[in-house]
């Protein structure tokens, strides 16, 4: 077998567990594996080199930080590999170019668009350990680029696809994926396995257990993902297609997000393609847009149009959104930071009625307000104060049953 194995910043905080994930790396070599390992930053390196970044320069340019940040997974790529060649195995560590690994140019959050991994194919039939630098790659013009927070979990998907790796194991601290939270719901369960679609939905609803896209590219190319610990031999949490299983637990996970921020549009002229306009200026600055509302007034002449984007992109899309408001004559912009989102996600919504009224009940009954909805087949979302996410989080587990839900 062919298996991507990917370990996170906590798995390799130090050299003492490095040492432990090579161990466990050269184990499943001589299982008779062949073996891609996709590290990360050791634990609180990519912080430290922001924060070296934002002394040296006020503004720090994205391209430079890029070339900045990248250097945290090469010294874990390193040392990994050393640490497996003192086991007795051959380790070859690679960066994301040497991988092949080839991105769009949107520096901080690169999109991949090949990898090619032709000397990663070679030395692993020269019977090699290949340790890759995750979170990275590099543009057609030969400039370094990053994935974005949690950018290793797609490296390491993305390898796997393109090697056609037989599984793709992504390690971190957790057992697997919860139905929420442990450390706000200690009767939280561990899934044995979840469908890509629910696991897309919770990845980008707040679940820090895999990125997004990275759920996205094991969907798209059917790359079976599994998510464990790497400080226990416990089974993990297995990503895969959906199956009729699935469809009979209701509710299989509660999600919350607290790193997003509301902003408002007040009295915008009410007339067509002023949210196109509003939304195209936000899309070109690369801020994604997550939930939004518009409010009509009862005259028909103004609107209030408000929306969520992540919290480190606060800044910019307020800046873009105030031009937007002086140009199209709105009253002001209001931006709120004190908010949370709180989601309920699960395939079986598809075939049950009164899910949504459930969950806005049960807020209502513990007197959480919602600020805004937002719905799909498998989801609920309610943004909401912030200081009630706990609370939230805790009823919807109970009012769902999840402490019951497929273990």
């Amino acid at each position: 077998m062919l298996i991507v194995q990917k370990y996170g910043g906590t798995s390799v905080a130090n050299v003492e567990r490095i040492k432990n994930v090579a161990a466990r790396v050269a184990r499943t070599a001589k299982e008779g594996h062949k073996v891609v390992v996709v590290v990360s930053a050791m634990s609180g390196e990519t912080d430290k080199l922001i924060n070296l970044a934002h002394q040296a320069s006020l503004n720090p340019n994205e391209r430079e930080m890029d070339m900045l940040l990248s250097s945290g997974e090469r010294v874990t790529s390193a040392l990994t590999a050393m640490a497996i060649e003192d086991l007795g195995c051959k380790a070859m560590a690679l960066t994301g170019r040497q991988m092949g690994i080839i991105t769009d140019d949107v520096h901080t959050k690169a999109r991949i668009a090949k990898i090619t991994g032709d000397r990663a194919k070679k030395a692993l039939d020269d019977g090699y350990i290949i340790v890759v630098a995750g979170f990275q790659g590099i543009t057609e013009n030969q400039d370094v680029t990053t994935l974005g927070r949690g950018g290793s979990d797609l490296s390491a998907v993305a390898i796997a696809a393109a090697l056609n790796a037989d599984l793709c194991e992504i390690y971190t601290d957790v057992d697997g994926v919860y139905t929420t939270d442990p450390n706000i719901v200690p009767e939280a369960r561990k899934l044995k396995k979840i469908s890509y679609e629910e696991m897309l939905e919770l990845a980008s609803l707040g679940a820090k257990v895999l990125q997004t896209r990275s759920v996205e590219f094991a969907m798209k190319y059917n790359v079976p993902t599994v998510v464990r610990s790497s400080f226990n031999d416990n089974p993990g949490t297995l990503v895969v297609k959906e199956d009729k299983d699935m469809e009979n637990v209701v509710v299989s996970g509660v999600a919350y997000d607290k790193n997003q921020v509301k902003l408002t549009l007040l009295s915008v002229p009410d007339k067509p393609g002023i949210a196109a306009k509003i939304f195209n200026a936000i899309a070109n600055a690369n801020v994604v847009v997550d939930m939004i509302v518009q409010n009509v007034s009862s005259d028909g002449k103004a609107a209030d149009i408000s929306f969520t984007v992540p919290k480190t992109d606060s800044k910019k899309a307020l800046k873009i959104t105030e031009e937007i408001a002086k140009e199209l004559g709105a009253k002001s912009v209001a931006l709120r930071d004190d908010i949370a989102k709180i989601s309920i996600v699960g395939v079986g919504m598809r075939t049950h009625s009164g899910v949504a009224a459930k969950m806005f009940e049960t807020l209502s009954k513990h007197g959480v307000n919602i600020l805004m909805i937002s719905t799909s087949e498998i989801k609920v979302s309610c943004v909401i104060d912030s200081k009630y996410t706990e609370l939230a989080v805790r009823v919807l587990h109970d009012v769902f049953g999840l402490e019951e839900a497929r273990a």
